[in-house]
């Protein structure tokens, strides 16, 4: 059964290092540490518009899992990226730590905080997505939003096309990354 963070599996073998899993009883009972457990996990990818004004509507399911108000911020690629006010908050206290006397760290900060904004859906299901976001991740009528784990992505159908049609395919970018530190990758 669960207990916390941790989940119970069945299996004979003593450790496995990378799963930061220890045998418990003879029994062949192991005890693997989940780490935190992510209380939003947005996944799929939804076509959709952008009305005149600016408005998009936002699939059921994201907007069951985000809550009243989230945040809408530039991506790190061109796109717009929508967080949970929690992950916001986490990102934020992270970006704060680091030291204000860094261009680089002003520079980010500008980017995400001072681009980012609060939103909420309407009635209708939609938010509105200033003019200053549009222009950024050159956002014309369709859009393809993305769930990618803990976050949302927002991108203009042809800039992601070429994003993920670029240089390196996924599989080369998956080859290049050490399998222990992407595990561990959180905002």
């Amino acid at each position: 059964g669960l207990v916390g963070s941790e989940m119970c599996i069945r299996d004979r073998f003593a450790y496995y290092e990378h799963f930061n899993c220890v045998k418990v009883g003879i029994c062949g009972r192991m005890w693997v540490n989940m780490g935190e457990v992510e209380e939003n996990m947005f996944m799929n990818e939804y076509s959709h518009t952008i009305d005149s004004k600016g408005r998009m509507i936002l699939p059921t399911k994201f907007r069951e899992e985000l809550g009243n108000v989230f945040i809408l911020a530039p991506g790190l690629d061109q796109c717009l990226c929508i967080y949970p006010k929690e992950k916001w908050d986490s990102l934020i206290a992270k970006l704060q730590k680091l030291p204000f006397t860094n261009q680089k760290v002003r520079k980010i900060m500008r980017h995400l905080i001072g681009r980012g904004t609060e939103v909420s859906c309407d009635r209708q299901g939609r938010i509105l997505i200033p003019s200053h976001l549009r222009e950024f991740a050159q956002l014309k009528k369709d859009v393809c939003i993305i769930g990618t784990g803990a976050i949302i992505e927002i991108w203009d159908p042809e800039l992601l096309d070429a994003d993920e049609n670029g240089e390196e395919s996924v599989a080369e970018i998956a080859d290049s990354l050490d399998p222990v530190s992407y595990t561990h990758l959180t905002l």
